[in-house]
């Protein structure tokens, strides 16, 4: 694993970093328009006082933190893969150019000792999995990976009910970041209580500090972070987006971890660019509020 020297000394001097995954830059925006996005949401980390560090997986190497030259490699290698957890030593060994989903994007920035990462949304269980028994690895990972994830909660796209009855049996922490409502996404409100609720980045670094007096530093812990009133979508729009998306899925045979980006392409077309500019919007707002609580962490007193 390449860490970056700027992402390697601020973690070595204990200062705020917050890792970004790189899906939404391969798989997740249109390009070119990919390559800017991907340096606006770095500095809405920047913005909030942290150092950020995109992770992905170039040549076969796991890099956490990226130039401009592996940046935009990834954001214009129309070969790049979406790599989860599984698929990280497969790549590694091809000498493959893969954009890490949130499970391995929280499993190397562990590794490289970063404590808060922002994305989009979360991975879940997927509608219909009672039959097909589909759910992320994102939430596995999290149950044994001490990350914080600051997210606008699941994908609407998924079973959001389902997905917090998971988490909870794994044992992953959940607050909403000034809201009783868990987000969708999308969505301000999924629908769902949230159970936790915080008020400011200091609220949250302190919970994350507890968690060394309670022996939970190796669960994960998410936030979500509901997207702005302003930037949602209609709902009216996003339930005939979300049924027409999932008839369509089913009508061209699209199952297992393909129906994520296909019912976000679905969304982005459908909705003449509108779920794109909230897709935006919401991991921009994700990124600064990160960068705030990694700054409020690392400005704690903390034993070695």
């Amino acid at each position: 694993m390449l860490v970056h020297d700027e992402v390697r000394d601020a973690v070595a001097e204990g200062r705020a970093v917050v890792a970004l995954e790189s899906t939404i830059i391969s798989h997740g925006l249109p390009r070119p328009d990919n390559a800017r996005l991907a340096r606006e949401f770095e500095q809405a980390v920047r913005d909030g006082g942290a150092v950020p560090a995109t992770v992905a997986v170039i040549d076969g190497q796991a890099r956490v933190g990226l130039d401009d030259a592996a940046l935009d490699r990834l954001a214009n290698d129309e070969d790049a893969v979406k790599v989860s957890v599984r698929e990280l030593a497969a790549v590694a060994a091809r000498g493959g150019v893969g954009s890490t989903t949130v499970a391995s994007t929280a499993h190397l920035a562990a590794m490289a000792g970063i404590t808060v990462f922002a994305t989009g949304g979360l991975g879940g269980v997927h509608r219909g999995a009672q039959e097909t028994f589909d759910e992320s690895a994102d939430l596995t990972t999290l149950s044994r990976t001490g990350v914080l994830v600051v997210c606008a909660g699941v994908k609407s796209i998924l079973d959001v009910g389902a997905t917090l009855e998971r988490l909870e049996t794994l044992g992953v922490g959940v607050a909403g970041y000034r809201t009783d409502r868990f987000p969708g996404f999308y969505l301000a409100d999924s629908g769902h209580d949230a159970g936790w609720r915080v008020e400011s980045p200091e609220e949250v670094a302190a919970i994350l500090a507890a968690r060394e007096r309670v022996g939970t530093r190796n669960l994960g812990l998410i936030l979500a972070n509901p997207i702005a009133p302003g930037d949602e979508l209609d709902r009216a729009l996003h339930d005939s987006l979300l049924e027409s998306g999932l008839a369509a899925a089913d009508r061209d045979g699209v199952h297992g971890k393909d129906v994520t980006p296909y019912l976000l392409d679905w969304f982005h077309r459908e909705s003449q660019g509108r779920s794109l500019r909230a897709n935006v919007a919401l991991v921009r707002s994700n990124a600064r509020l990160a960068a705030e609580v990694a700054s409020a962490y690392a400005g704690l007193e903390r034993p070695s």
